[in-house]
């Protein structure tokens, strides 16, 4: 795990302030070189920040962002929940859902509950092992620890949950209608919008540790996109303002209330909820599972969270982590 402090923390909060700064003045301020300063720079930009140099006026973000705030998020979180999260925030780290994860494996578990937020991951991870495009500062990272006593059968449905959950969130605060895409992604008219990715370690039998990964799009560079392999899309594309600290209350907030729904009665409305907002509902679709793949109408989910297809008539139910969900469009997929 990295960590941002000292003079490269500093050098990132002068240039927060949206002006030009010179190398000369930097150095000047911290009392350090001008080689100093640049190379902080240089690790700066390798964290993903988008900074540019002009010979006589210095360096500047070419995106100005917003850092986490422990006690705003707090003070967002308290006035609308009467929960117990508990934040953790982090400048940098590999992966937050690796965080919590190691955590559970060495036997020191933190309290469910538990909400860990980073500016940047520097081993993002999504579905199948593909990496997450995690540049800093510039989108959110977030994962969140839930205890479930039910066992490990009991908790296959909860990425449904998960996206509702960040269905309601950025409905209250941005007013954008998303689409769901079995199994987890988050979708604005067939572009990516966001991510989930649920980890689980436990006993069929016995309790079952959650950890519950989201990662969403505020305002992705250029120099991260080039590296992005599917369409995409983010907040600051679909002309939203983002307060991120109160997106991390508000998130956190409707993710507490759809678990509680799923404690207490699964999948029995949300599996509803979720084909009215389904990104596939009655298209063509290709299921791919390994090195099989076939094609059928997706009717939507089922009771437990399967995806319907229908073939020849037929309607079946699949489930499991390692399949995907392609629409067909003319003879091409995507």
């Amino acid at each position: 795990m990295l960590i941002l402090k000292g003079n490269k923390l500093a050098v990132l909060n002068y240039l927060q302030q949206g002006e030009f700064v010179s190398g000369e003045w930097l150095g000047l301020q911290l009392g350090i070189s001008r080689a100093a300063v640049a190379k902080h720079i240089q690790s700066l930009q390798e964290l993903g920040l988008d900074i540019f140099k002009v010979t006589g006026k210095g360096y500047r973000l070419n995106t100005a962002f917003e850092l986490l705030n422990q006690q705003r998020i707090e003070q967002y979180y308290k006035a609308q929940s009467e929960g117990v999260a508990q934040f953790e925030l982090f400048p940098v780290i590999d992966s937050t859902n690796s965080e919590l994860m190691r955590r559970i494996q060495s036997g020191q578990l933190p309290d469910s509950g538990t909400v860990v937020v980073s500016e940047s991951q520097t081993a993002g991870r999504g579905r199948r092992g593909r990496q997450w495009q995690s540049p800093f500062g510039s989108n959110l990272y977030f994962s969140y620890y839930w205890l479930l006593d039910d066992g490990l059968q009991a908790a296959m449905g909860v990425s449904i949950a998960v996206g509702l959950a960040v269905y309601d969130a950025l409905k209250a605060l941005y007013q954008i209608d998303v689409q769901l895409k079995w199994p987890n992604d988050i979708l604005v008219h067939e572009q990516k919008l966001a991510g989930v990715l649920v980890e689980l370690d436990g006993q069929p039998d016995g309790p079952c540790h959650l950890v519950i990964g989201i990662g969403l799009n505020l305002n992705m560079p250029v120099t991260a996109s080039a590296n992005i392999d599917q369409a995409w899309t983010d907040l600051a594309l679909l002309g939203c303002e983002v307060d991120k600290s109160k997106l991390v209350a508000v998130l956190t907030h409707c993710l507490e209330q759809r678990l509680k729904q799923y404690r207490q009665s699964g999948l029995d409305e949300m599996h509803q909820q979720w084909n009215q907002v389904h990104a596939f509902q009655g298209q063509r679709v290709n299921l791919i599972t390994g090195l099989r793949s076939w094609q059928g109408i997706c009717e939507g989910i089922d009771p437990q969270g399967g995806i319907k297809i229908r073939q020849n008539g037929e309607v079946k139910s699949y489930f499991g982590g390692e399949i995907s969900l392609r629409k067909v469009v003319d003879d091409f997929t995507y």
